[in-house]
Parts: structure tokens; C-alpha cells; sequence
């Protein structure tokens, strides 16, 4: 029988949504096992990537929309049951911010964790690579016109949202913090030089 949508966490026990979030070439993916296994404890990651290249093996974005409706049958599954979950995102769409306050209502921890990249551009030659070595594509227009709004809305409306966030630069060998924060307390700035840079950019 299908779970109701009406479920909650169970007693005594907080439930965690981790977002793992940032332009496309991020590398959301590759991070997904060492964030979620070894800092939060979450063990269920629905990706919509890894749906889609069981859907297509050999051509995963012409799956890609089939491939994100059974992510969002599947993320609220599993909200129903109370579990805690992850699941990846550019965040270049606001679609997610109404659901993601349905289930804090319902008593989820929010944890969100954004991949920065430098430029469009950047992102661009990132997917490139991973198109070399046998990775999925996305088109360069997607990348660049997802770019900015993923930034955008970060700011503007996913961190205001979430119960904890971490923001890192995931451009060099290994992801690098630049700021964290928790819903209501002063954020914690580790590189405050670039961390500035980036609040200016967004704020023109």
C-alpha cells in the first residue's frame, strides 16, 4: 500500500533532508558518498543522473525528464515514511523551495550544501571533461543559463530556508569551505575575501 503523504518523522528521532546542490560540471556526484556517509549519516541519495542511465544507458538526457519525475515520486516516498534523505540539485529552479517547507513543517532538518564554480564557463569546460571520460552531457546553453539562477536562488531562497548550510569552492582538487551557517545565527565566513566577492556579484 502506497504511504501517505501525511507522514512525519517518528518520535524521538529528527529527520534529515541533505541537498546537495550547485551548477552543473559541480561535482555533486562525486561528493554525494563522503557528505552524506561519513558527515550526516544519510543513506538514501536519490539522483536523478544515475535514474536516468538505468532508464538510458547510452543516451541518459534523453531520459532526463521521464528520470526526474520517478526522483520526485521517490522523494516523497520517502518523506512520507519519515526517513531521512538526499537528493542533488542545480538549484537553478524554485520548484523544490514550496516542498522543502512542507516537510520542515513536518518536523525535517533542512541541511543544504552548495558546490560553487567560478563562471558559466568553467562549469561549461567541467562537463566537457566528463563528457571525455564517459560522463552524461548537458547542453552549454543549459549550463549557462542555469548557472546565474542557481547562485541566484542560493541566496535569494534555499539558504534562508535551510536548518544548517555550507558553501564551498569546488573548483581546485578538493572542495574548499568559504562560509557556513545555521537558520538565525551569524554566518561563520572561512575565506572571507572570496566569500565577499561572491555576495557582491550576486547583490549587482
Amino acid at each position: 500500500m502506497e504511504p501517505h503523504e501525511s507522514g512525519t518523522p517518528q518520535p524521538g528521532r529528527r529527520s534529515h533532508l541533505v541537498v546537495l546542490a550547485g551548477p552543473n560540471g559541480a561535482g555533486k556526484s562525486t561528493a554525494a558518498p563522503a557528505v552524506l556517509r561519513g558527515q550526516l549519516g544519510v543513506l538514501e541519495f536519490v539522483n536523478a543522473d544515475t535514474i536516468a542511465r538505468g532508464l538510458s544507458a547510452f543516451s541518459p538526457e534523453r531520459a532526463a525528464l521521464e528520470a526526474g519525475r520517478i526522483m520526485l515520486t521517490r522523494l516523497r516516498q520517502l518523506a512520507s515514511q519519515g526517513q531521512s534523505f538526499a537528493f542533488e540539485t542545480t538549484l537553478a529552479s524554485r520548484m523544490f523551495a514550496p516542498r522543502i517547507t512542507e516537510w520542515m513543517q513536518r518536523g525535517y532538518a533542512f541541511h543544504l550544501i552548495f558546490l560553487w564554480l567560478p563562471s558559466a564557463d568553467f562549469a561549461v569546460a567541467r562537463v566537457q571533461e566528463r563528457v571525455r571520460v564517459g560522463g552524461h552531457d548537458v547542453p552549454a546553453e543549459t549550463i549557462r543559463r542555469r548557472y546565474s539562477r542557481c547562485v541566484k536562488n542560493f541566496f535569494t531562497l534555499y539558504q534562508p530556508l535551510a536548518s544548517t548550510w555550507r558553501f564551498y569552492d569546488n573548483s581546485g582538487r578538493r572542495p574548499r569551505l568559504l562560509a557556513r551557517g545555521e537558520r538565525r545565527e551569524r554566518i561563520s565566513v572561512v575565506q572571507p575575501r572570496l566569500w565577499t566577492e561572491i555576495v557582491e556579484a550576486h547583490n549587482e
